[in-house]
């Protein structure tokens, strides 16, 4: 019995009736309680109380099909012109399908109860319950390739940089529109959020640029320079007291993207790290059946992912992230104040060179070491 008390020690659960007119905050505070819900709260309030701090650098990521959703334009926009994003990891399709807003095309709710055969006869795509014209593609995919073809892209670059610059055209457009951050590109252009993606080959906008290979023009991306660089954001988030953060919309290559800069600062370059200091996902996966990427923040210790004297600061949610993004947005921005950008496109050299630095030294110290005796 001598537990008995520690365990009995939480809240009651004993909420009040939910009113009309609650605030999104206050109803999750209130009763979000247990199960995933409670879950959810504590991802949120980690979130606004801990993560959005001043010393701490937030990574997020993007996994499935979120911004032709609408989740672009409705979560991640807000999260990052409140400078609650300092970057980004995603799928190339949810940066390809984000053009389409930015370019000012139409997608549509619809039903996933549909005859998919009469679609394609009919010129129309379906993802889940989204609804488009198939031009839409054609059109963005004309777009992509018409830009990338001229001399500010036809060179050797991260994805980063060719994602900064789709925003500068993009951003351009919207200029002589009339209208602002018509989608996250050019959000994260004026903000100097850089975008990652982690396998560049895999989306259309991947694609369009294969295309361009085919003719000797274009951008040619070099990934090696994208692993340097968010293993340099996430290795400067941690010096002189600073923080790292990440949360993940799904799973997939983008959340591995993101924790993999501990393992790359600490197994590959053998500098001295503890992993991130807050995690959180949201996801539908198991890790029972391999299906969640990887890892659960206790596995991640394993692999040096995240610091564990804070797993506490951790929390996974399982549910559908076009359900818990529009909340934790709606959340943050009632309880958290806007923070400064930290506009890390801008030091994406300053920081690899920071990480190459180090690391040769490390390099000359493990050489002295092993050098035989005089």
């Amino acid at each position: 019995m001598a537990h008995k008390k520690s365990y009995l020690s939480g809240a009651r659960i004993n909420p009040e009736p939910i009113r009309g007119g609650m605030t999104v905050d206050r109803l999750i505070d209130e009763t979000f309680l247990a199960y995933n819900g409670g879950r959810l709260q504590q991802a949120c309030r980690l979130y606004a109380e801990k993560m959005l701090r001043d010393e701490v650098t937030v990574g997020v990521t993007l996994s499935g099909a979120l911004t032709p959703a609408g989740v672009g334009r409705s979560c991640i926009i807000p999260l990052i012109k409140s400078g609650f994003i300092d970057w980004i990891a995603s799928t190339g399709a949810n940066l390809y399908h984000d053009t389409h807003f930015g370019l000012g095309m139409s997608l549509h709710r619809g039903s996933h109860e549909v005859d998919d055969t009469e679609l394609k006869r009919e010129g129309v795509i379906r993802i889940y319950d989204i609804l488009f014209d198939y031009n839409v593609l054609l059109d963005t995919d004309d777009y992509l390739r018409t830009i990338m073809a001229e001399k500010p892209f036809c060179k050797d670059m991260g994805t980063a940089e060719l994602h900064y610059l789709l925003g500068k055209y993009l951003a351009a457009r919207e200029e002589k529109l009339g209208v602002e951050d018509s989608c996250v590109l050019t959000a994260a252009y004026r903000a100097g959020v850089p975008c990652y993606v982690s396998s560049p080959g895999d989306s259309s906008i991947g694609m369009n640029v294969a295309e361009l290979a085919m003719r000797g023009v274009g951008p040619r991306i070099d990934v090696s320079r994208d692993v340097n660089e968010t293993a340099g954001i996430v290795y400067a988030a941690k010096q002189s007291e600073g923080k790292s953060g990440v949360l993940m919309f799904g799973g997939g290559s983008p959340k591995n993207f993101a924790l993999q800069t501990e393992p790359q600062i600490q197994e590959i370059l053998g500098l001295t790290d503890r992993g991130h200091d807050f995690f959180i996902q949201i996801t539908d996966a198991r890790p029972d059946t391999g299906g969640l990427s990887g890892a659960t923040p206790a596995e991640a210790v394993s692999w040096g992912k995240v610091d564990p004297d804070l797993l506490k600061d951790s929390v996974v949610v399982y549910t559908d992230s076009t359900i818990a993004a529009p909340l934790l947005t709606a959340y943050a921005l009632a309880r958290a104040k806007p923070r400064r950008h930290k506009r890390l496109y801008d030091r994406r050299d300053e920081l690899v060179d920071k990480l190459r630095v180090d690391y040769l030294a490390q390099q000359e110290r493990k050489a002295a070491r092993k050098a035989p005796a005089r």
